[in-house]
This record gives structure tokens, sequence and C-alpha cells, in this order.
């Protein structure tokens, strides 16, 4: 059955949703933020609206063309309004503890090296989960209000409100990204998976 409304939400950097949302990457990397479950990185769903946030990004820790999308916040600000442009749906989950595997897949998403050591080097007994993310632009974006629940350092929210996803157009047509989920699984030596689509 087709999804036509949620209210489940991913929170990302701002940046990253942007990359998401034009094209640019179908992936993101997590260990899960300070308040997951067990301490351990789950996904909660697998299609969800894209939240996004501003506190924590690092100018640093992007490649040089997404480095200048950032724009420093101080701790604990937020927009009074959040803008949901998109939705997603997670076809793939590759958890990767090899750095040099992470290091090859530095031309599909949008940080740096920097930021690869580090999340491998924190909570380093667990793995970094490659998230893939066919991505969906919604056929009229949403304004919707910040509340503190919405806060803190937290990989999934429920919005007070549901978002209609009828008539969001894919990011990328069906063949590209195939195309790309194939290439990223390749280097990841995955075989579990079945083909995504």
């Amino acid at each position: 059955m087709e999804l036509t409304r949620t209210f489940h939400a991913l929170k990302e950097w701002a940046t990253a949703i942007n990359a998401l949302e034009t094209g640019k990457t179908i992936m993101l990397l997590r260990k899960g933020g300070i308040h997951e479950r067990n301490g351990h990185f789950q996904v909660a769903h697998k299609q969800i609206l894209l939240y996004p946030t501003y506190e924590h990004q690092q100018a640093f820790m992007l490649k040089t063309e997404y480095a200048n999308d950032v724009y420093p916040v101080t701790s604990g600000w937020h927009p009074e309004t959040i803008r949901i442009g998109s939705w997603a749906e997670i076809t793939d989950i590759l958890p990767v503890s090899d750095e040099f595997i992470v290091n090859t897949l530095l031309p599909f998403h949008i940080w740096n090296e920097y930021f690869i050591s580090d999340r491998l080097k924190w909570k380093p007994r667990q793995p970094l989960y490659i998230l893939l993310l066919r991505t969906y632009k919604l056929s009229q974006e949403q304004e919707i209000a910040y509340y503190a629940k919405y806060g803190g350092c937290k990989s999934w929210i429920d919005l007070d409100q549901a978002i209609d996803l009828q008539g969001a157009k894919p990011v990328l047509s069906d063949f590209a990204y195939i195309q790309l989920v194939d290439k990223i699984r390749w280097i990841v030596g995955d075989q579990l998976y079945p083909p995504s689509l």
C-alpha cells in the first residue's frame, strides 16, 4: 500500500537534506544521537519526512563545496518554523566498520575525511550505518511550528501533524537511483540485500 501521509521524521543537518533534495547524494552516515534507545542507532521507520537541523552543523566536517552552506548558530538556537520539503524511503541500511570501505565511499556523500574518522572513533565497537535514501520532493513545501519536544540529540521524532505525501516527485529517476545503490553496495561488498525497487 502506498504511503499517502506521515508524521514520522528523521532529523538531519539542513546541508545534508539539501543535498538529498537536489540529488547530490543518496547517502547518510549515522551512529545515532546521544538519546538513542539503548545507546545504539536504530531505524525507527523506513518512510520518513526529512527534518532539517542547524545547531550541530559543523562546516569543518563537510567537503568544501558544502561547507559554505552552513550558517553558524548559537547553542540551543532553532528557527521558529521548520521547512519540510521532502520525504524519503530508506531502501538500504548497511553497517560498516572498516575505515578503508568508508573512505572509498567518500565520493557518494557530503562529509570529509575528518568527519569519517571522528564518527568511526566515537563508540568504536559500533558500526557506522550507511543509509541509502530514495528522496521525494513534496508537491508543496510545508512550514511547521517548532516545538521543544522536537529538539535534543535524537534522530527520530513524530510531528504533531501528519504531512500529505501525495503528488511528491522522486529527485532521481529509478535508473539513476538503482545505479548509485548498486555502486555503493559493490564497494561495501554487501550481498545480503535484494536489489532495491
